[in-house]
Formats: structure tokens, C-alpha cells, sequence
């Protein structure tokens, strides 16, 4: 940290401890041998990860998110990686316009969004929540695909392309042989971006879900409006433990701080 700001590197640290102390607060209540949400903790156990482990309805929700997670991301990259190329390489009118429509979901309001959706989809035509509810999620990831691609896609050397056209190979080949090699730490980035951020979110999945399919989050805020037990504290320190895990060994063979520096350009 640089020291010669003292001001700065001051306001820095009040905010890592600001984020970083709450959290430890949860990790530790999650290993009481107690009964309630108390800190410090009394005695230590791992009774309340077992618990959480065992309860139905988080394992049933755990399913649902993740195949919510994965089924979004996937179509929110077949969706925005084509509009990242057209947007990027081809010669596509109003680019910036585009790009802004793409953009759009990051600042409309999430609960504006699912209003909507729940409005037409559901209450109108009578469409199943599940369907709705991917919809959702697929169209609040596509400015993390098209962003994070496009970040990859403007730090490529645009010469390899030329020159693969120039020897003769098609406009498929070389999109296999030299496009998409350039945009895969991209892809894997934004896909992993997607799926934490469909897997985390809540005020879409609160309005389009339904008993069918409720995602984790939304099981984990109605159990602690009911229980005072330490087994949601639980749950959220093994969701933090394999959020870490995915975050490192994504950064060890990827480096996210590549793509994400080259989002500014």
C-alpha cells in the first residue's frame, strides 16, 4: 500500500476492515457449539454445517441456483459474445447504441426488471416461473458478457486476424483458430463473473421464483426471518468457502487482473 497518501491509505484501510470484520463475525458464529447467533461463540463444533448440510430445503435451493447459475451464464454468452464480436469487429450501424442497449440492465433497477417480468410473462401469458426466472438472469449477465469479452476482445492483436484472412482461412476458421483463443480468458472471466452474480442474487429471484424453484439466497432470508439458530451462518461460511476457492484458481490460470484492467480502455 502506498504510504506517501496517508490520507488515502487510511480511508483503504477503514474500508477493508469495514467489509472484512462482519463477515469473520459470521465465520465464527457458524463453529458454535451453542443454539442461538451469539458472538463470541461458545465452544466450538461443527454440529451447525452438518445441520445445514442435512436441511431439505436449502439442499433443494442449493440445486436450483446452481442450475439457474449455469443455464443463465451459458446463454448470456451465446447471447453476448457474437454481439461483442458485431460490435467489435463488424461494421454493425450505431455500435455505441448497441452496446448501450446491451449495457442497460446495469442500471435499471432489479426490482423494476422483475415487476415487469412477473407482469407480462407470469400474471399475462401464464408462463411458468422457472422459464421467467432464467430470462431474468440472463438478461442482467449480459453486460458483465459483453463488457468483460469486449475488454478481451480490445486487448487482442487485431494484425493475427488480418493475417489469418490474408493466408486464406475462412471467417470461421480463423474466428476457431485465432478469434477465439484471444476471448477465451475473457469468456472464462465474464462466465465466472455471471455465475457468482446469478448464484448471489436476490431481488430478481425474490419477485419471479416460485415454491417450485426458490434459489438458495431467497431460502436462506425467509429461514432467518424465522430461526435465530446459527445454521444460515453456517451455509454462508461453506458458500464463502467455495467463492475463495473458485476466486484463486481462476486467478492462478486466468489472472482476472488482465481482463478487468482493460475494461477501462
Amino acid at each position: 500500500m502506498n504510504t506517501s497518501k496517508p490520507v488515502a491509505a487510511s480511508l483503504a484501510v477503514l474500508g477493508y476492515i469495514i467489509m472484512i470484520v462482519p463477515i469473520l463475525f459470521v465465520v465464527a458464529t457458524a463453529f458454535t457449539s451453542g443454539s442461538t447467533l451469539r458472538f463470541p461463540p461458545e465452544g466450538f463444533s461443527f454440529q451447525w454445517f452438518e445441520a445445514a448440510l442435512d436441511y431439505a430445503p436449502f439442499t433443494g435451493a442449493l440445486f436450483t441456483s446452481l442450475q439457474l447459475a449455469v443455464c443463465s451464464t451459458a446463454l448470456a454468452l451465446a447471447v453476448g459474445v457474437p454481439a461483442t464480436l458485431a460490435i467489435h469487429r463488424g461494421s454493425l450501424p450505431g455500435k455505441g447504441l448497441v452496446e448501450g442497449l446491451f449495457l442497460s440492465p446495469l442500471i435499471i433497477p432489479e426490482l423494476v426488471v422483475g415487476l415487469a417480468l412477473y407482469q407480462q410473462l407470469i400474471i399475462t401469458f401464464r408462463i411458468d416461473n422457472f422459464p421467467v426466472l432464467l430470462l431474468g438472469h440472463t438478461a442482467l449477465l449480459l453486460p458483465y458478457a459483453v463488457r468483460v469479452t469486449g475488454a478481451a476482445l480490445a486487448g487482442s492483436d487485431v494484425s493475427l486476424e488480418e493475417a489469418s484472412r490474408g493466408l486464406g482461412a475462412s471467417p470461421i476458421r480463423t474466428f476457431f483458430s485465432i478469434t477465439l483463443p484471444m476471448l477465451r480468458p475473457g469468456i472464462f472471466s465474464a462466465a465466472l463473473l455471471g455465475f457468482v452474480t446469478s448464484f448471489n442474487n436476490v431481488p430478481l429471484s425474490l419477485l419471479l421464483q416460485s415454491r417450485e424453484s426458490s434459489t438458495l439466497p431467497v431460502t436462506m432470508l425467509d429461514y432467518v426471518q424465522q430461526n435465530y439458530d446459527p445454521m444460515v451462518a453456517a451455509i454462508s461460511t461453506l458458500i464463502l468457502a467455495a467463492t475463495v476457492v473458485v476466486a484463486v484458481v481462476a486467478e492462478r490460470t486466468v489472472g482476472f487482473a488482465k481482463i478487468f484492467g482493460g475494461i477501462n480502455r
